[in-house]
């Protein structure tokens, strides 16, 4: 509910592409960019905050660093189109920037393949445009650069090789570690060949359209965030491939309800409590000779979470968790043989699941820094000679593994031992860990990525008063150059509605079982005697965290602007706050969480500047769901509720996610009907607004059709806005704005206002 690999062939033609410079911003002393003094307030409408240029200033992604350290790309968007990407690069030696692609100039903007489309809208990157992806060549020479659906290198030199020109598929490309070869897949096949010559099939054509090869099935896709289905091995020797078979998955006829039409998809979706994938692994020579099947064990109903090559390619490490997700093995895989063995297993806490991570690295030295909450919280550990050493330890989490320096022996990562509002990140010494080494400044939330050594970082910040900023720094943490300061100055997009900017300010408030609930909060300026209505929004779900101190971009000021009070809480089941707080949800989802959001809003009740009868509820996915819970659970608490793309009936929604918080519903079919938001929907007395996007293949939109039908079928009045054509996130630069004034038309009919 929501969290990747490039690549292709068939040398075509050499492009050049124009590559102009931006002058590079000189790191200041003060490390924080000073507030112009405006001296007069404009107001923030939803029109400016989804128009361009974006008002959080440039958004870089995808920032990575060349293997030999020397040069830091990134794609960053156009200031006249904020969802368009380029490719940018800046060498260190020589302090320049420059346009490695230009989306514009080279790609056709031809419609890409439905696969396509669902694989971005897996990554939550429908709706960019341009460039979204890129992947380094070993040699630190050139990039792979996917664009409309074909394939480019492009070189440091300014020239781009077309690698790909024609109409199909080239899912999940990818270079292999030393640049030999090109590999993608294309109608469920495996392709590969020599960089610059034609691809061809190395794994089997089979007889029926439902078995794929080299392709993430829609589970790990969505829920486990693993996006790729093959992985290359470190000496180009061997591919390890895996093969899945949707048969026994049930068929979903998704209708995608557009503008001028309708398409039917046979869709097929896990739902809980039903057959997955058939799913196996093998392991194979890159023309394709040599397949053997890796041994995943005696039970065929497991998910294949991780795969990883030791640095020596001669092991295979593959993470199997078992159905129930409570248990996680890491298996070690001949790949000559295909024989496994269990090299350790994560068993989760009585009554949790175990967490997926991408935290963690094997070593030179064939031992392993793993991420893991055995200790009732998420932390980093060494597994060397088949014994364990906990490098970080406390009441804390480690939020992500950065990178590991092995000459210098130090560890890099974020976490929250300062603040579980605001990470930082850290560094501990390998052999003799001790309290760790705090890299940034704690008035920031940072986040962090490495250099494949580890030896340079490239830091990203923001704060509630700063957009994101991001700087190289060395390995100690000490900022070298800005790669995107991002200042407010004078010519920033955001400088104008500076003088209306309220900054939040942060507090718990207690859940019944005596845990501290974060709460964030954002005022207009306050005259006295005067009460303002409240915009609570929340999202409640498992896995996410909503209250921290960042930058939290222009939407929440333009509904300040509108007079309204701006509320978050983090409830119970939320991220960092460790396992006993967060598995409170297991076979209880709209329970503990309706529970703590509702102390939120007395909470809210109590404050003398918040009008107690105008607190609107909203919320989208897991936070629509958690609006009708609410509105279910306390008629008469809040003024209104917003419920965008709810799951409505979790028996709806798919395995990996659903059965890992609630279980089985061929098991527990009780926890099913208590969580349930349709047949107690009739009880929902407040105005409500649903809201779904047509097209939604993650969460359906059988979702909110069968809880409209049950509310008409009651003579229950409420309403709703459905968008044709639109999936999960239902957004774009009108869009977004019909989205947001449609919401508050709507508590405006409901006499909602922040007005006098």
């Amino acid at each position: 509910m929501k969290t990747r690999h490039l690549l292709m062939a068939g040398l075509v033609a050499a492009l050049p592409v124009a590559l102009p410079t931006l002058s590079f911003a000189k790191a200041d002393t003060a490390g924080k960019t000073s507030m112009p003094d405006p001296t007069s307030a404009a107001t923030l409408d939803f029109t400016r905050v989804f128009a361009s240029p974006a008002l959080n200033g440039p958004s870089p992604r995808q920032v990575r660093i060349s293997p030999d350290g020397r040069y830091l790309t990134l794609l960053r968007n156009r200031p006249d189109d904020r969802e368009r990407y380029d490719l940018w690069g800046y060498d260190r030696k020589g302090g320049e920037w420059r346009m490695l692609v230009d989306s514009l100039s080279l790609g056709t903007g031809r419609e890409l393949s439905e696969a396509e489309k669902m694989q971005r809208e897996r990554q939550r990157i429908g709706d960019l445009k341009g460039i979204v992806d890129y992947a380094w060549n070993e040699d630190s020479a050139s990039l792979l650069v996917p664009l409309d659906g074909d394939l480019f290198l492009a070189g440091l030199d300014g020239k781009v090789t077309r690698l790909t020109d024609d109409e199909g598929d080239e899912l999940n490309p990818a270079l292999s570690p030393s640049g030999t070869y090109v590999s993608y897949v294309r109608d469920g096949r495996l392709l590969v060949g020599k960089t610059g010559r034609g691809q061809k099939a190395v794994t089997p054509q089979e007889t029926s359209e439902t078995v794929h090869w080299g392709e993430a099935e829609f589970v790990a896709q969505e829920e486990m965030a693993r996006l790729t289905g093959y992985w290359w091995a470190p000496d180009e020797a061997h591919i390890a491939v895996e093969r899945y078979d949707e048969a026994p998955v049930g068929v979903v006829q998704r209708a995608a309800i557009g503008a001028e039409g309708t398409k039917i998809y046979a869709q097929r979706y896990p739902a809980a409590g039903t057959p997955n994938v058939l799913v196996s692994l093998h392991v194979m020579k890159p023309d394709g000779s040599g397949r053997v099947e890796v041994d995943l064990g005696a039970d065929p109903d497991i998910y294949i979470a991780r795969v990883n090559w030791s640095r020596d390619g001669k092991t295979l490490y593959v993470q199997r968790q078992n159905r129930a997700q409570d248990r996680l093995d890491m298996l070690a895989v001949d790949p000559a043989t295909g024989a496994s063995q269990v090299l350790f297993t994560e068993t989760a806490a009585e009554g949790g699941w175990t967490n997926l991570s991408d935290s963690y690295r094997f070593l030179k030295d064939g031992s392993l820094v793993w991420w893991s909450e055995r200790s009732g919280f998420g932390h980093l550990y060494r597994f060397k000679d088949g014994a364990w050493t906990a490098l970080t330890s406390g009441n804390w989490e480690v939020s992500s593994l950065v990178g590991v320096d092995e000459a210098k022996g130090r560890v890099i990562f974020t976490g929250t031992r300062d603040d579980v509002l605001a990470p930082q990140v850290y560094a501990i010494d390998l052999e003799n860990p001790g309290a760790p080494e705090r890299l940034t400044e704690l008035e920031w939330a940072n986040s962090a990525v490495a250099s494949q050594d580890a030896s340079t970082l490239v830091i990203s910040r923001s704060s509630p008063d700063q957009p994101t900023q991001s700087y190289i720094a060395d390995g100690t943490g000490a900022r070298l150059a800005w790669v995107e300061e991002n200042k407010l100055d004078a010519e920033h997009p955001y400088t104008p509605y500076l003088a209306s900017h309220r900054e939040p300010s942060f507090g718990t408030v207690k859940a019944e079982d005596g845990s501290d609930l974060h709460w964030m909060m954002i005022t207009p300026e306050l005259k006295p005697g005067k009460t303002y209505p409240v915009f609570f929004e929340h999202y409640g779900g498992p896995h996410v965290q909503t209250v921290s101190k960042d930058w939290l971009g222009a939407r929440p000021q333009a509904i300040v602007d509108k007079g309204f009070i701006y509320f978050r809480l983090d409830n119970r089941g939320s991220a960092h706050r460790g396992v006993e707080f967060e598995k409170q949800i297991r076979e209880a989802m709209g329970t503990v969480e309706v529970a703590d959001q509702k102390a939120g809003a007395q909470y809210l009740k109590t404050l003398d500047f918040v009008d107690p009868d105008k607190i609107v509820t909203y919320g989208w996915s897991y936070g629509g769901y958690m609006t009708l819970k609410m509105l279910e659970a306390d008629q008469g608490l809040y003024a209104a509720g917003i419920s965008g793309a709810p799951v409505t009936k979790w028996e709806l929604y798919d395995t990996h996610y659903t059965e890992r918080y609630m279980g089985d519903p061929r098991q527990v079919p009780e926890a099913y009907a208590a969580s349930a938001a349709i047949e107690d929907a009739p009880k929902i007395a407040d105005p409500l607004l649903l809201i779904h996007g047509m097209a939604d293949d993650n969460v359906v939109f059988e979702n909110s059709t069968a809880l409209a039908a049950k509310l008409q079928n009651e003579a229950k009045p409420f309403e709703m806005m459905f968008y044709p054509g639109h999936t999960h996130s239902v957004g774009g630069p009108k869009i977004s704005v019909h989205v947001w004034n449609t919401i508050f038309d709507f508590l405006e009919r409901h006499g909602i206002t922040g007005e006098d």
